[in-house]
């Protein structure tokens, strides 16, 4: 073992000092003093590890006693990832905070007591960012074959009992908004702003003689140039389609000089007088006609039972309807006076007096007899869901599914009409079926008013009605001149969610069940109707045996009368009539299993609607 000179040890020594840190940095420099020395002269052989590792441990022991002497230094610094973390801490809390003081300040602004306040203060703030250009009676009046309409009326008594929000916006001449109340998962409400563009939309302030002269009034023209016109009136039950065609309700009647049957009356009466069409020698005629549950019936004969059928032209004729000539417009008032009185109404969950049946009123224009124009104005029986219709009783979900065959019947026709296709389906229900003449032909122009309750309660049956109205003519909301996109709005943040979106997907099983069952019981109530007419025939059949069974009776008055021809003809009489009872005792038998599927098929869709 070689012997180490002195000098050589103490600058080996100097070169292992270390400086005790001051700070925490003390970790880093510490690693520096176990590097492994390097000798200081070549010829010299390692030193011994027992030596080293006994100064390392003398400065290991100074560190050590340097951390413990000062604690503060030994505190690890914080990572960024924490302190970003603490910083939106205290901003999620801040923003609560904040939201918290806005929702007791607006709600100190609003009525807590009032319903739906929240949504309220939503649509206000709302419709204060949207400029709004109404349709005013200086407008110009476009041109359509199709005109698809739209009427918000404003809130009725019953309405504004209950202190109902106004749900629907109409910023401009052809623009509606329908404001939506959402909630999310979370309770969150907020609005789903849903946007339709329709030729013209009139809000609450609108008139009748303002709708009248953006609707009727453009289709006059048509039936002095030998064409056939038709005017709609759709929407929910109290919607005010009847208002709107029959005139202001003054009491329990109607002030029929104020609505549109009457005005257009008045305007035909002026261009007959016109010197254009004053020397064709035209005469003017109404008819007035109801039908309900599929059936027709005279509003100006008493009601009278009306039947159609088609000719050897196949035209299409209402056999037993009566022409009314008339001489002025105060003649067509009297018979729309006589006729709304005896349509048939019923009272539903929308309306105590509803209408539930359509009436046709009629302006036909005649010349020597023959037919030179006619103008249809339809005054629609109020539309039912179907799932509505199948909560009550048996004669309103008859009604219920007939008006809503012969609704989709309607709008198949008109979008034939609108897309010049070669096949219109009139022959589906018997409103399209009367009408039919009013969908062929190229001088052929219809105008649909959808009216619409603003109501909060309503707004489920408003979008209903919308979408009808738009796919009737298959407007979208951009190609609208303001190109609106739908927006959402919610009380507390602005970010969009896709909650609404995973909900309705819960409730997609449902729906489809919900669809097969409302797909059986249409069909028990078409096949209902089918057996209904079956079972009248047979009747009339076997009623009209009636009078051969008198005969008989008064034969066997006679003191000398043949017992031979009594019982031949006794004999021939029971042979026929046990035919027509066999037959109708068969079609009464398939009419109570088709009524008896109907309501089973109706209380499925009750049980498939309590949990919504």
């Amino acid at each position: 073992m070689f012997t180490v000179p002195e000098a050589q040890i103490t600058t080996q020594e100097n070169d292992m000092e270390l400086e005790l840190p001051v700070s925490t940095n003390s970790r880093k420099q510490f690693p520096a003093a176990t590097r492994p020395l390097r000798p200081s002269c070549p010829a010299v052989a390692e030193i011994p590890l027992t030596m080293i590792s006994e100064e390392v441990e003398e400065q290991v022991h100074s560190i050590r006693g340097s951390s413990s002497a000062h604690p503060v230094n030994s505190v690890r610094r914080k990572s960024c990832i924490v302190r970003e973390m603490e910083k939106m801490k205290n901003k999620r809390e801040e923003k609560k905070a904040q939201n918290s003081e806005m929702r007791i300040k607006r709600a100190q602004e609003y009525d807590n007591s009032f319903p739906n306040w929240e949504f309220a203060r939503m649509i206000k703030e709302f419709r204060a960012t949207l400029e709004c250009h109404p349709l005013t009676m200086t407008d110009p009046i476009e041109e359509h074959r199709i005109c698809v309409c739209v009427r918000k009326r404003p809130l009725n008594k019953q309405e504004l009992a209950r202190k109902e929000i106004d749900v629907i916006s109409i910023p401009s001449k052809c623009l509606l908004l329908v404001h939506e109340p959402k909630l999310k998962v979370d309770l969150t409400k907020y609005l789903e702003n849903q946007t339709f563009c329709f030729d013209f939309a009139f809000d609450e302030t609108a008139s009748n003689e303002v709708v009248y002269r953006f609707t009727a009034r453009p289709l006059l023209q048509t039936i002095f140039e030998g064409g056939k016109a038709t005017c709609f009136a759709y929407g929910q039950t109290g919607s005010g389609k009847t208002h709107t065609m029959v005139g202001d309700l003054a009491g329990k009647s109607q002030n029929a000089s104020k609505g549109i049957y009457a005005m257009a009356s008045q305007d035909v009466f002026l261009l007959k007088n016109q010197p254009r069409y004053r020397n064709l020698g035209l005469e003017i005629y109404v008819t007035f006609f109801e039908i309900y549950n599929g059936k027709l019936f005279d509003l100006l004969n008493k009601k009278a039972k009306l039947r159609v059928l088609e000719d050897g032209k196949q035209q299409v004729q209402v056999v037993g309807l009566q022409e009314h000539l008339v001489n002025c417009a105060e003649d067509v008032i009297k018979m729309i006076d006589t006729g709304s009185a005896c349509r048939t109404s019923g009272q539903t969950f929308a309306n105590s007096s509803s209408s539930r049946s359509h009436a046709c009123f009629q302006i036909l224009l005649r010349t020597k007899g023959k037919m030179h124009g006619k103008f249809s104005l339809v005054d629609l029986a109020g539309n039912e869901r179907g799932a509505d219709t199948s909560s009550a009783d048996w004669q309103t979900r008859m009604e219920g599914a007939e008006i809503n065959k012969s609704l989709l019947a309607l709008k198949e026709c008109i979008r034939a009409l609108g897309q010049n296709k070669a096949h219109t389906p009139f022959r589906e229900s018997k409103l399209t079926q009367v009408l039919r003449d009013s969908f062929i032909g190229e001088n052929s122009r219809t105008c649909m008013i959808s009216m619409i309750s603003p109501g909060i309660s309503s707004c489920e049956y408003t979008l209903n009605t919308l979408r009808y109205a738009d796919r009737v003519k298959e407007l979208s909301p951009h190609s609208g001149p303001s190109g609106e996109q739908p927006m959402q709005m919610e009380t507390d943040e602005t970010e969009a969610s896709s909650a609404g979106a995973l909900a309705a997907n819960s409730f997609s099983k449902e729906e489809e069940e919900l669809s097969s069952q409302m797909s059986s019981f249409n069909e028990a109530m078409t096949q209902i109707r089918e057996l209904e007419e079956r079972a009248v025939e047979e009747l009339k059949e076997i009623t009209q045996l009636g009078p051969g069974w008198l005969e008989l009776s008064a034969m066997t008055e006679q003191p000398d009368y043949d017992l031979e021809t009594f019982v031949n003809r006794a004999e021939s009489a029971l042979a026929q009539q046990a035919k027509h009872f066999a037959a109708l005792q068969e079609v009464i038998k398939a009419l109570r299993l088709a009524m008896h599927r109907e309501e089973q098929a109706s209380k499925q869709i009750r049980s498939k609607k309590r949990p919504q």
